[in-house]
């Protein structure tokens, strides 16, 4: 007796063909013919590079009274006794060049020790094998040798001029990455965060959508059509979790022409660059130590002590003239100093020009039913009576964070770090808000480099500041306070 077959649910109904087959007719997917084309462009411009390394080096050689040799091998020969040369230089140092990845996506290409090297090798190959090949033929030494001096500057620069090239006209032009984002809103919004701190023209977000919903994932197929209409070639998942059929999910994106890009932003990677390396065909995440361990914690703090120290010195008489406006607009202190909670939960008095009226704490209490946070964790007010005009001008532009770098002289502070918040913001703290204040806080960090004031939803903002500690590097610092002078000099969400 046959068993009755399984009721066909609304999921396999979606579609009645192999989920392998394409939903389009046969073509080169967006991305792969712009990887062929740039591949192309790359081998182009280092083949030429490296026949002019060659020429040049041949002619100098051969019209050097210093360096004049017997007459050596041809590059273009013209006689059967007499071959050229340079199609076998060409082949065995553009497939050194392949064989290091160095063709591959821009990380790749961008391993110039590594292209370095792969340069210095195919030199050694093509000096053993024109011995091999040809032993009665005489080689000038000074040729190699500058060939290969050549080789280095000629395709270095090369590679620096295309890659500048290409940098500028996705900034000056529509060339940037077309992208489309799945995942929840939170995970969308970290996946923004990153990727507008990596360059804010490299990709070009066209929208988003969150598959943990039923009306969303039954509309995929529809999405997905939209999606590639757009021009979109590449897809980067934020949720891995909130994809219901996985399977389904990568197949309808492989056959439809589309890069797929999986973030861990769920992941609280302790490191800013993990190594991806397989094992038993299982991707796994290699975090490896520093060579010097702590070196760089000691090198941001005397980066900070320096760089702090140097400008309280230099900006002495800016600081006088800004100290005697606060007194004329508003007679009181000149320096507004707080309890804030710092480094371990140990609290400290916070330094800053004083922006507010003298009695600004006593008048909190009455102003706290029109706070405009979500949470009411951070106190933040568009249009706050107790500014004084003065006030209101240091706020835009952040100069009454100044005296803040005495903290950072005394050690409580940090240049870059996750904002020290008043006690009366740490008392809204959920337990695991707590734990941004395992590192020293900063007078400037993730946070106020991804929106300042306009961040209302304080969860969102302690997000930040956590991407922050698990991807710490000096790299990371020196973007942000990059970023940091862009944003202040912007008025961007200052208030």
């Amino acid at each position: 007796m046959l068993e009755s077959q399984k009721p066909i649910t609304p999921d396999v109904q979606k579609s009645k063909l192999d989920q392998r087959a394409p939903n389009r007719i046969v073509s080169l997917s967006r991305g792969i013919r712009i990887v062929w084309l740039r591949t192309i462009l790359f081998v182009f411009l280092d083949a030429i590079l490296v026949s002019l390394a060659w020429k040049s080096a041949q002619w100098i050689s051969n019209n050097k009274d210093t360096l004049k040799a017997i007459p050596s091998f041809d590059l273009v020969g013209d006689t059967a006794s007499r071959p050229g040369f340079l199609l076998p230089i060409l082949l065995i140092t553009l497939n050194s060049i392949a064989a290091a990845g160095l063709y591959g996506d821009r990380e790749n290409r961008r391993q110039y020790f590594r292209l370095i090297k792969s340069l210095t090798f195919a030199q050694v190959i093509v000096l053993f094998l024109a011995f091999i090949y040809e032993p009665g033929v005489i080689f000038s030494r000074s040729t190699f040798l500058l060939a290969w001096f050549f080789n280095l500057i000629f395709v270095l620069a090369g590679r620096l001029i295309a890659e500048a090239t290409i940098t500028s006209i996705r900034k000056q032009s529509n060339l940037s990455h077309k992208i489309f984002l799945v995942g929840t809103p939170q995970d969308t919004l970290l996946a923004k965060i990153a990727l507008k701190l990596v360059n804010n023209k490299e990709y070009k977000i066209l929208g988003q959508v969150d598959l943990s919903t039923t009306e969303n994932s039954c509309r995929w197929q529809e999405i997905l059509e939209d999606i590639s209409k757009q021009g979109v070639g590449e897809i980067f998942v934020c949720s891995w979790r909130s994809i219901p059929d996985h399977m389904e999910f990568c197949w309808s994106v492989k056959t439809a022409g589309i890069h797929l890009r999986i973030l861990p932003v769920g992941l609280s990677i302790p490191t800013q660059i993990p190594k991806i390396e397989m094992i038993g065909g299982i991707p796994t995440i290699n975090l490896s130590p520093p060579a010097i361990v702590g070196v760089d914690y000691w090198i941001k703090r005397s980066f900070d002590l320096v760089a702090s120290g140097s400008f309280i010195l230099l900006a002495a008489p800016l600081l006088l003239f800004i100290a005697a406006l606060i007194y004329l607009d508003s007679p009181g202190p000149i320096f507004y100093k707080q309890t804030r909670m710092g480094l371990r939960g140990r609290h400290f008095k916070v330094w800053k020009f004083r922006t507010m009226v003298v009695n600004a704490d006593k008048l909190l209490k009455d102003l706290e039913a029109k706070n405009e946070t979500k949470d009411g964790v951070l106190f933040k007010m568009k249009e706050d009576p107790r500014i004084t005009k003065v006030g209101k001008f240091l706020r835009r532009y952040s100069i009454d964070e100044l005296p803040q770098l005495i903290n950072v002289v005394k050690g409580n502070m940090s240049l870059v770090g996750p904002r020290p918040l008043p006690l009366r913001d740490v008392e809204c703290f959920k337990p695991h808000h707590f734990a941004r204040q395992n590192v020293l806080p900063g007078i400037t960090g993730l946070w106020q480099v991804s929106g300042r004031s306009n961040i209302l939803d304080f969860e969102n903002a302690f997000r930040l500041d956590m991407t922050y500690i698990n991807n710490w590097s000096l790299a990371m610092d020196f973007q942000i306070l990059l970023k940091t002078v862009k944003v202040v000099l912007a008025k961007d969400g200052a208030y």
